[in-house]
């Protein structure tokens, strides 16, 4: 079955770093597009990046471009997120989402989330 595992999660101070994983099993990493997705307190879930089966695509919400980093490592069935530059409003739990092949209104489907990693930026 599919598992997706992630870890890295912690208090980190503003301005500082903090580099998330996810370890997948149970399907063909290398055959699907891969998402982070966040929610903060209180709040609905908010998409933070994507990329393709190779890694050559990355795409990015606006609030998180030029300080967050997605990359995978097939070989290894690991998906991360370099988070840098690292502000109060980014205190969420984060997400590893694995999209399907199912095509919908734009976007390929959602279909199995990690538990979530908790990130805490607070001084």
């Amino acid at each position: 079955q599919v598992q997706l595992a992630e870890s890295g999660g912690g208090l980190v101070q503003p301005g500082g770093s903090l580099r998330l994983s996810c370890a997948a099993s149970g399907f063909t990493f290398s055959g699907y597009i891969m998402s982070w997705v966040r929610q903060a307190p209180g709040k609905g879930l908010e998409w933070v990046s994507d990329i393709n089966t190779g890694g050559g695509s990355t795409y990015y919400a606006d609030s998180v471009k030029g300080r967050f980093t997605i990359s995978r490592d097939n070989a290894k069935n690991t998906l991360y997120l370099e988070m840098s530059s690292l502000k109060p409003e980014d205190t969420a739990v984060y997400y590893c989402v694995k999209r399907s092949h199912l095509y919908l209104s734009g976007h390929y489907v959602l279909d199995y989330w990690g538990q979530g990693t908790q990130v805490t930026v607070s001084s």
